[in-house]
């Protein structure tokens, strides 16, 4: 499970305050979310495997279906993202604008 693979980086408490501070449907702000869940101050080999949970497909990509499940990959019982919250984080992290975020270290994704 998602929780599993997760708590190895993030604490329980950590996604539990990440989750609470986006509840409102278009509340989820990445930077606060990620503050909350202490995101920002992972090493680069903990966002790597981050990114690894969240790109289901391997694609090495994170695409829009996988970015609209972001915050259930934190919490099953955490709500899907609405579209204009899904294309403003995709906008944020998709540095080559090809519609997708990518894994290669460069990306806005490792630098959040």
């Amino acid at each position: 499970s998602f929780d599993m693979a997760l708590s190895g980086i993030l604490t329980e408490a950590e996604i539990a305050a990440g989750l609470q501070s986006c509840q409102a449907a278009d509340s989820f702000n990445y930077k606060t979310f990620f503050v909350k869940v202490g995101l920002n101050s992972k090493s680069k080999d903990q966002l790597t495997k981050v990114f690894g949970i969240l790109d289901q497909d391997r694609s090495g990509f994170i695409e829009e279906d996988e970015l609209k499940l972001f915050l259930q990959n934190f919490s099953a019982s955490a709500r899907a993202l609405t579209d204009a919250e899904t294309k403003a984080f995709l906008a944020a992290g998709d540095s080559d604008r090809d519609g997708k975020i990518g894994v290669d270290g460069k990306t806005a994704f490792i630098k959040w």
